[in-house]
């Protein structure tokens, strides 16, 4: 017998002031029948917004959803016309913007899934997904190389209809024109293809149905975390990475939609400013990214309008109790959101507004979870297990990863025809009033500043390696105490391999250390003992000022730099050419670089400029301008 939980818990979700949506039906897998028109439910609610309401904002121009309908209409037709539809798959290799928005919707007026590519990956992942995918057609803003043989168009050209697409008086008066009709599609049929990390040494395709991301619109109104009218919601995501899915299907239901570009991403300063002069209401953000905002977005002591949707990792409890506190003061509210991708994004909630244990909440309606040891015997309260999760939007698979499948999604127990369960492979502990505490992973999967990380897909990219003959990555904490992967490797040099991972993998997935070692210590069966890895690299010793001809850091400017360096990034013998971000650098210790120089120095010195000058001697160069200006 197995213990199936029900759908609701007695601890309530939705706020009680916000308007709640017609219940969905218990257990219905029709993927949206409340609304009464099934997995079309999506695209019809976003056909009856009214057409002035603003829809996007991105690159300075507002996009009216009468625009946004008009484009994606033109677009949906073009791909028709080229023979795209349902199960069709459009890689869209684009930048977070208006364009991106467009395509999405197009494709889905189309009939069929798209495929995020973000033009940041590495060129090889970039085409590995491509070709992996099986893509039908590849659209690009025809700037950045498509990595592939596939079929590939320009956007411009998908979306141009023959008229001056820069005139807004011209595009406001197509945006009444008779459009392209929605293709029809059934609950099942394919919406997007996302690419997670894989235990296998590659990345795999997670496959959603369009009833699934019907429901989760609907999930997300009924639990209170998407409520009202005229909310404004920041795209944070990567358009690769599944959060964004919940930010633009918010389009669906009148939200307008707020784009936010790579610099401001990255900077906690601009970031908080943003919030401020675009008057977001919702803003979807890692545990890791909302650490460092925090502060900024409750120093003014005002109460803000703003919701936070955090997720991607687990919460420390520091900051749950500072979100806990801003949330009782009534500075923002926030909500710990849970779900793997291959969920449909979110599988729990929970407001975090009040101390204690951090935790996931209860199951959002319409999914069910299940809690089973490993005999897969059901835990009761108190309990630990690891979590399964059935219900409408459990995906339909890994693409073209049969075998895999059907390891991950498994028969319902609960007897239901045809209906499965996915192991998401995360160890929960079960409250006596429903609600789930996160303990971690049953296998080799971290999370690394909100993306799922496979550890063994690291390893396999370091044996590929010339001169390797064995590696081991683990998630272990740099020398300021922060999470960072830490790569062990016998043969091999360290900076040839960081070069070579960052030319495979995603920024986030290079480690942040590499430790050469003679050999591997081992079990008693022989495995590898990945406890004996240290799991926290050594700070190293201050460097010291350069004598000259020695190479060493020179002045003022270039010590501090070398000596910060040394603190965030636990690297030693830092010299005057070493690249910031060759070292192991990325955005998160960026922030932590800047903060530290702007206490220093009393310096407004903004995070783009460590991308803009990552080498010491050029970033201390500049600082040495910055300090010459304000002192003038």
């Amino acid at each position: 017998m197995t213990a199936v939980l029900p759908e609701r818990s007695t601890v309530a979700l939705a706020d009680p002031a916000a308007p709640r949506p017609e219940p969905h039906p218990a257990g219905c897998p029709c993927g949206g029948c409340a609304a009464g028109t099934g997995a079309a439910d999506l695209m019809a609610r976003l056909a009856a917004v009214p057409g002035g309401r603003t829809a996007v904002v991105a690159d300075g121009l507002e996009l009216t959803f009468d625009e946004l309908r008009a484009g994606a209409a033109v677009f949906a037709a073009r791909l028709a016309g080229l023979g795209i539809g349902p199960e069709s798959v459009v890689a869209l290799c684009l930048p977070r913007g208006a364009g991106l928005v467009t395509a999405i919707v197009g494709t889905l007026t189309a009939g069929a899934a798209y495929l995020p590519v973000d033009p940041a990956l590495p060129a090889e992942r970039r085409a590995y997904l491509l070709e992996d995918s099986g893509a039908d057609l590849v659209v690009t803003d025809g700037t950045t190389e498509p990595a592939s043989t596939a079929r590939t168009a320009a956007l411009a050209d998908l979306t141009a209809d023959r008229t001056d697409r820069t005139d807004r008086t011209d595009r406001a008066g197509r945006a009444g024109r008779p459009g392209f009709a929605p293709v029809p599609v059934t609950a099942d049929t394919l919406a997007y293809v996302i690419y997670t990390s894989g235990s296998t040494g590659r990345p795999k395709g997670v496959e959603i149905g369009r009833g699934a991301v019907s429901l989760l619109l609907r999930e997300l109104e009924e639990a209170g975390v998407a409520a009202g009218e005229g909310r404004r919601v920041g795209w944070n995501a990567s358009p690769s990475f599944d959060a964004s899915v919940q930010q633009w299907v918010r389009l669906c239901r009148g939200d307008t939609l707020v784009m936010i570009d790579e610099e401001t991403r990255r900077d906690p300063a601009l970031l908080a400013a943003f919030v401020d002069e675009q008057a977001l209401t919702d803003l979807d953000i890692t545990p890791s990214h909302a650490d460092p905002l925090l502060g900024l977005l409750t120093a003014g002591g005002g109460p803000r309008p703003l919701t936070l949707l955090v997720g991607g990792e687990a919460i420390s409890p520091s900051l749950w109790d500072r979100l806990a506190a801003a949330h009782r003061s009534g500075l923002l509210r926030a909500v710990n959101l849970y779900g793997p991708t291959e969920c449909t994004v979110d599988a729990t909630a929970a407001w975090v507004d009040g101390p204690g244990e951090p935790h996931l909440g209860t199951v959002l309606p319409g999914l069910r979870m299940l809690l089973l040891d490993e005999r897969l015997a059901p835990v009761g309260p108190g309990g630990t297990g690891e979590l399964h999760l059935a219900g409408p939007r459990v995906g339909r698979g890994y693409r073209r990863r049969p075998a895999l499948t059907a390891e991950r999604f498994v028969a319902d127990p609960s007897g239901v025809p045809g209906a499965r369960v996915y192991r998401t492979g995360d160890r929960c502990r079960l409250l006596p009033d429903g609600r789930l505490v996160y303990l971690g992973r049953a296998d080799g999967q971290v999370k690394v500043r909100g993306h799922r990380v496979e550890l063994p897909e690291i390893e396999a990219a370091l044996t590929r390696a010339d001169g390797v003959a064995e590696a081991a990555v683990i998630l272990g904490e740099d020398a300021g105490g922060e999470p960072a992967l830490i790569a062990y490797h016998r043969g091999g040099d360290a900076r040839e391999l960081r070069a070579r991972l960052a030319r495979t993998l995603p920024s986030y997935m290079v480690p942040s250390a590499f430790v050469a070692v003679d050999r591997f210590a081992t079990t008693p069966s022989g495995k590898l003992d990945r406890s004996a890895l240290p799991a926290r690299v050594q700070a190293p010793a201050a460097p010291r000022a350069a004598a000259d001809g020695d190479g060493g850091p020179r002045g003022r400017a270039e010590e501090l730099i070398a000596r910060v360096w040394g603190q965030v990034l636990g690297a030693g013998s830092i010299g005057p050419d070493d690249n910031f971000f060759k070292l192991g650098g990325h955005s998160l210790l960026a922030i932590k670089l800047v903060s530290r120089v702007r206490a220093e120095l009393s310096l407004a010195l903004p995070v783009k400029a460590v991308y803009a000058h990552p080498r010491l001697r050029d970033l201390a160069a500049h600082i040495e301008e910055l300090t010459a200006a304000r002192d003038a």
